[in-house]
């Protein structure tokens, strides 16, 4: 495998050192290949809201591979799963795919479908998979094209992708008073959690709904991290502003591959087969992946999301007063029950501010934490996850490696 993994960041490119081989996992624990035993604080970055192998997860997994892994055919399952989600967020219609990636590019896809229109607005810092179209990194103005962030991806490929920066809504003002009757959709993160947790002001996605409106273009709202996640409704519920499309996955698939899109029926009546816009996928509502999801957004009470709630509270509160206590400059930011820790200065609303962070001081942080039995995210860049499992022992234990990983910060 190409750097021995399947995803770059499990590599520990942006911490270094040798990445842990997990073996098994349950409640708020990872056990490694040689037996070494961490509370986890990434919860599958995402996922695993109910902790890791939750009885009734497991259950319903168990109970669908018995029926066979496979039907390449409509199944109640995937109703079900549908129903669900439809009955938490603002979509009258879903889409089961197989990534979020997948659940971005089709999203973007029919909204071009749907518009007639071709070029697409995105916010640097944001992440919503590896489309070609959405690898692109900013230009040198306040809203030039993208220009291609990976090699393999063409400059046709990002031509028709606006980057602006997060938060500037006078740059987003400016790109549609430019592109206006060429602008298909916005796509942002409806809380961004893929440069460390950056909320919007507080208007930014109301106002991107107003301009899309105003001009006729679509506001997809990324919700694959944030979706079922911070909220029972994701991040709609808690700033209540609906995206005309909206992408789903992590929690919604219960730890197994899994996402969705979905939005107002007439966007979503122009999907095949009811429509001209074609998408597909052979596992797509897969019966092992609809069952986990089913048992997990089902296991998602008011309870859990209480329980979340307090052990993220936690956890940061312990966190930032060991970091304090050394004296580390650094900054918490939070989204309902993600948050993450910038070491750096200042309030952080963007991601060049994101990456003026010192991150030689994160990785000391990590490694050290790490040797005293807590996985934190192997970047800066990411959010910090925990999940109802997360009892007073687990925290008791990540109380007792904090002070160790912020002293080495201090040092670092």
């Amino acid at each position: 495998m190409p750097g021995g993994v399947n995803s770059p960041v499990r590599a520990f490119g942006a911490v270094g050192g040798t990445p842990r081989f997990i073996a098994s996992a349950r409640g708020p624990y990872l056990t490694d290949a040689d037996g070494n035993e961490y509370v986890d604080l990434i919860c599958s970055w995402g996922p695993m809201i109910l902790g890791h192998a939750h009885p009734a997860v497991v259950e319903a997994v168990q109970r669908a591979a018995a029926l066979g892994t496979s039907y390449g055919a409509p199944t109640q399952g995937e109703v079900e799963l549908a129903e669900e989600i439809v009955a938490r967020a603002p979509v009258e219609q879903v889409r089961l795919v197989n990534s979020g990636t997948e659940a971005t590019m089709s999203a973007i896809r029919l909204a071009r479908g749907f518009t007639g229109r071709s070029k697409i607005v995105k916010f640097s810092g944001c992440y919503h998979g590896h489309a070609d179209g959405l690898l692109a990194s900013a230009g040198s103005g306040v809203a030039t094209f993208g220009l291609p962030d990976s090699p393999g991806v063409t400059g046709a490929a990002t031509a028709d992708t606006i980057v602006l920066g997060y938060n500037d809504l006078s740059a987003v003002e400016e790109a549609f008073a430019a592109n206006g009757d060429e602008i298909a959709c916005v796509i942002t993160e409806a809380c961004p959690a893929n440069m460390g947790i950056v909320p919007p002001r507080d208007d930014f996605n109301l106002r991107l709904k107003a301009l899309c409106t105003q001009y006729g273009a679509l506001l997809i709202m990324d919700e694959v991290l944030t979706g079922f996640r911070v909220s029972r409704s994701g991040w709609y519920g808690i700033d209540g502003v609906a995206g005309d499309l909206v992408t789903f996955g992590k929690v919604m698939g219960g730890g197994l591959p899994a996402a969705a899109f979905g939005g107002r029926a007439d966007i979503m009546a122009k999907l095949a087969p009811a429509g001209p816009v074609y998408q597909a996928g052979t596992l797509s509502g897969n019966p092992l992946a609809t069952a986990a999801g089913l048992a997990t957004l089902r296991g998602a009470t008011d309870e859990v999301y209480a329980r979340v709630d307090h052990a993220a509270e936690t956890v940061a509160g312990l966190a930032t007063a060991a970091l304090a206590k050394e004296g580390v400059p650094h900054r918490l930011q939070t989204a309902g029950n993600l948050f993450s820790i910038f070491f750096a200065d200042g309030e952080v609303r963007d991601f060049a501010a994101a990456q003026r962070q010192d991150t030689k001081r994160y990785a000391a942080f990590f490694h050290t934490a790490l040797e005293h039995g807590v996985h934190l995210p192997p970047s800066s860049y990411e959010a910090w996850f925990l999940s109802a499992a997360h009892d007073d022992a687990a925290l008791e234990r990540i109380a007792e490696a904090l002070p160790h990983a912020a002293r080495a910060a201090a040092e670092a």
